[in-house]
Parts: C-alpha cells; structure tokens; sequence
C-alpha cells in the first residue's frame, strides 16, 4: 500500500489543508481566528510542512518532496529526471485535494465574506504590488534560498553525518517559516508550483460563494519563479557536491 507516489499525494493533501486552514481562518469573517495577522499565516504555513513531511513519510515517500520544485532541483543535481512527472502529479492533486477539503471545513464562512479578493487569497497567492518581473524575481530567489538551505540540511558538507535523524522535517519547516517572514511579503511566497496552481484549479472549479475570478493571468509566475529557482539551485547544490 505504501509507495513514494502515494507519500507525495498524502502529504502534499496535508499539508495543504493545515496551510489553506491557516489562511482561511485569518482572513474569513467570523471565524475565531479572524485577523490574526501575517505571523499566524507564516507560522501556520512551517508547521503544515513539518506535518506535511511526516504524513508524506508514514505513507511511503521517504523524501517527502511535496514541492515539484524541489524534486526539479534534485533531478538536475542527480540528474535523474525520472521521478519528475509522477511526483507532480501526485503533488498537484494533493494540493487540490488539500484545498477543497478546507473549502468544506469553513464552508458556512465563504457566503458571509464579501471580499472575493479575500477568497482567493485562502487558496493561492498574489502580489502585494502586480510587478510580473519583479513578482517572477521574488518567487526566483526565494525557492533558490529554500532549495539551497534544504540542501545544505541534508548535506555531509555541513554536518559529518548530515542533519541528525528525524530532525530535518523540524529544520524545513523553520526554513519556510524564515521565507515566508523575511521574503513572503511581495508575492505570498508560493515557493511551490503545485501550492499555488491546485488550489487555484480548485478555487475555479469549486462552487463558493460570491467567489470572483481565479486570476490566472498571474498563474504562470508562481509556477515559473520557483522552477527557475529550483533550477538554478539544484545546479549549485551539483557544482559544490552536497
């Protein structure tokens, strides 16, 4: 029953739940959460990882990627691409999965928030200033810092015997807690191709209430910044040999 596609699928379902929960609960009228604030979002978001590697664990993906950006950047450091396409799929329909069942749980709130713009913003990100270039830069660098430290975690050239047992999930998940508080601010910080493109998938399909559009004209820079990100970071990581 357990297999490295279904640790992915699993896990990435989590870990979308817990991290669109968190985003619903701050910005969603009349939950007990309401207003909660940027830290609540970013803490939640590290916490729905750490959940999301260990679920992802149990069911069978020993490295729990939940992220087609960072299994992209260990196919170009390994250069083994095989894994590439089954992860993604796996990791896209977990997201989506993830996200409609966040749409059930606060089911009764959607019709009492006005703002569509809000709505959209529990299931994917957007720019705090439309800047394409400087949008598709900020997703650049910060899948490069969260590739290049999950790199660096794992690797024999930062500790003798690399991060000690069990304790890289903890280390991951304060890493997209750094992201999110020093470089989530312009963009939402998908880091994520498949965080942001299932959820929006979802937020097109789904029958919420007074929901507007799902902004696909700026779909492609969530997708696009963090596999170049992810590129260019898997590549460093082959260069120095970690």
């Amino acid at each position: 029953m357990r297999s490295p596609f279904l640790g992915e699928f699993v896990g990435t379902f989590v870990m979308m739940l817990l991290g669109t929960g968190v985003v619903a609960g701050c910005l969603l009228k009349r939950t007990k959460a309401e207003g909660a604030g940027w830290l609540a979002i970013t803490t939640g978001w590290a916490f729905a990882v750490l959940c999301g590697i260990f679920t992802a664990n149990l069911f069978g993906s020993a490295d729990a990627h939940l992220n087609p950006a960072i299994t992209l950047a260990l196919a170009v450091k390994s250069g083994d691409f095989s894994r590439l396409l089954p992860f993604l799929v796996a990791q896209v329909c977990g997201a989506f999965l993830g996200a409609t069942v966040a749409w059930l749980f606060y089911l009764p709130h959607w019709s009492v928030t006005e703002d569509p713009a809000l709505k959209l913003g529990v299931f994917c990100t957007g720019p705090a200033i439309r800047s394409y270039a400087a949008n598709l830069f900020s997703e650049i660098v910060a899948t490069f810092v969260l590739v290049l430290v999950v790199g660096a975690t794992g690797s024999k050239l930062v500790l003798s015997t690399g991060s000690a047992a069990g304790f890289g999930p903890f280390l991951v998940g304060c890493l997209v807690w750094s992201i999110g508080l020093s470089l989530g601010a312009t963009t939402g910080y998908a880091i994520n191709p498949a965080r942001d493109f299932g959820p929006r998938l979802a937020h097109s399909l789904l029958p919420i209430a007074g929901k507007g559009g799902s902004d696909w004209a700026y779909a492609w820079v969530p997708i696009v910044g963090p596999f170049v990100g992810a590129g260019m970071a898997g590549f460093v990581l082959r260069v120095v040999g970690a």
